[in-house]
């Protein structure tokens, strides 16, 4: 066995056209950049998608999280498609690149990342989503699923390595604060936090049995990072599977149900989370509705064998039908909630703007 980090960094550094998609030759500045950094053996590999408009970077390298140089290099490939897209006159461009230069990290600093270190095994199937028009709390749904619930993941009651359960890091977006949940003793308290994603997010998953890190997710806010509204989060999760983690199948399974997520036309909608294949992942009716994308890799001494677009299957399609159905229902309620979202959701808006200019008129 030896060790790896597995890294997923994403920005939205122009749109083309509008917010739907990306240009491919955003996608080609960023590989030249990662090609540079793998030929100086900075990385050991690294595959460059999009998920809507967003550039998703998937790297493997042995310095582990948060590493400077890693980070520096992703900044880098985000800078130089940022160039491009600003020759090309994209919409948005550089918009996730809240300073001017790097410093160090790119947490908090606009980009979202997820990343693990762990010892590779003998087989080591690893699950990469990538989410647009939406926020960091919509994993909080299917990881609970994945990883709590057995009406979904069957190895909670017959696997003898997942029978413990499972660990929960939850973080406060907010506060910037983290709690740990083991469950099932502890399931119900869980609960009462994931189950407001606006400011509660699963950050990491861990094995109770071994106490191996089995998922990792995004938790960057940037309205709560820039103090106003800049962009949704677009959020990114990694999940390791098989063995003493959910099979493949259990993983996937929570998207056949395309719940309800914020985010959508100018952040400030709900809608359902459309489980699609890469082809599909440009969202354009009323800028949306939410989707998500699933590239599978089998890693090997860190390679990433892959990727596999696991949404690009049939058994999908009542899903996509489902979502076009609740997309439908809550278009047509407008700017009235449930669409809309609630008014202390609101604050990163025009919505203040508009309270103060008007307080003077309430009697």
């Amino acid at each position: 066995m030896s060790t790896i980090t597995m890294s997923v960094i994403k920005a939205d550094i122009g749109g083309w056209v509008g917010h739907s998609r990306i240009h491919p030759t955003l996608v080609d500045k960023a590989v030249e950049v990662l090609i540079e950094g793998r030929e100086k053996g900075l990385l050991v590999d690294f595959h460059v998608t999009a998920a809507g408009d967003d550039l998703q970077l998937i790297m493997t390298h042995r310095r582990g999280d948060d590493n400077p140089d890693v980070h520096e290099l992703a900044w880098k490939a985000f800078e130089a498609a940022t160039q491009t897209a600003k020759e090309l006159k994209l919409y948005g461009a550089g918009q996730d690149l809240l300073d001017d230069a790097f410093s160090g990290n790119v947490r908090g600093m606009g980009p979202g990342v997820a990343e693990m270190t762990f010892e590779e095994r003998k087989s080591e199937p690893v699950i990469v989503f990538m989410a647009d028009k939406t926020s960091a709390g919509a994993w909080n749904l299917p990881l609970y699923r994945m990883f709590a619930d057995p009406f979904n993941t069957a190895g909670l009651v017959i696997s003898p390595s997942m029978h413990k359960g499972f660990r929960f890091e939850v973080q406060d977006m907010k506060e910037n604060k983290t709690i740990t949940f083991d469950c099932p003793e502890e399931l119900y308290d869980l609960l009462v936090f994931i189950g407001a994603p606006a400011r509660y997010a699963i950050k990491r998953v861990f094995s109770r049995s071994t106490g191996e890190i089995a998922a990792v997710s995004s938790t960057e806010r940037l309205s709560f990072i820039a103090g106003r509204y800049v962009g949704k989060d677009d959020p990114v999760l990694i999940v390791r599977a098989q063995s003493q983690f959910p099979a493949v199948g259990e993983i996937l399974e929570p998207f056949a149900h395309p719940h309800l997520v914020e985010g959508w036309m100018r952040g400030s909608h709900n809608g359902p989370l459309m489980p699609v294949p890469v082809h599909r992942a440009h969202p354009t009716r009323f800028d949306g509705p939410p989707r998500v994308i699933a590239l599978g890799f089998q890693l090997a001494d860190g390679r990433l064998i892959g990727p596999v677009d696991m949404f690009d299957d049939p058994a999908y399609d009542e899903a996509r039908r489902m979502a076009n159905e609740i997309a439908e229902y809550l278009r047509r309620h407008g700017p009235f909630e449930p669409h809309r979202l609630p008014m202390d959701e609101m604050e990163y808006t025009t919505m203040p703007e508009v309270m103060k200019r008007l307080q003077d008129r309430w009697t």
